[in-house]
C-alpha cells in the first residue's frame, strides 16, 4: 500500500509543481497587461483592466486553489507534518 502513495504522491507532487509554477507565470504576466492598459490610456485601458480582473484573475485563483489542495494530498500521501506546531519528526 505505501508503495501505490509514493507513486501516487510522486505524479502528484509533479502535477503540484508545474500548476503551481504555471499559476504564479500568469499571475505575472496580468502585470504586463495593466501596464499596457497604463500605457495605452483611456476606454481601451479600463476595457483590459476589467477583463483582466473580471476573467483572468478569478481563473488563477481557482485553478491555485486546486494545485494547492493536491499539494496538501501529496503531503499526506507522503506523512509530511509540515502544517503542525510540533517539532517532532515522525517515525516509519
Amino acid at each position: 500500500m505505501k508503495e501505490i502513495a509514493k507513486k501516487i504522491s510522486s505524479v502528484l507532487r509533479t502535477i503540484f509543481g508545474y500548476g503551481i509554477m504555471l499559476c504564479l507565470f500568469a499571475g505575472g504576466l496580468t502585470f504586463f497587461g495593466y501596464l499596457a492598459a497604463m500605457i495605452i490610456g483611456g476606454e481601451t485601458a479600463t476595457d483590459i483592466c476589467t477583463f483582466i480582473y473580471k476573467e483572468v484573475i478569478p481563473i488563477i485563483i481557482y485553478a491555485s486553489t486546486v494545485f494547492v489542495l493536491i499539494g496538501l494530498a501529496v503531503m499526506y500521501l507522503n506523512g509530511e507534518t509540515a502544517l503542525t506546531s510540533s517539532k517532532k519528526k515522525k517515525q516509519k
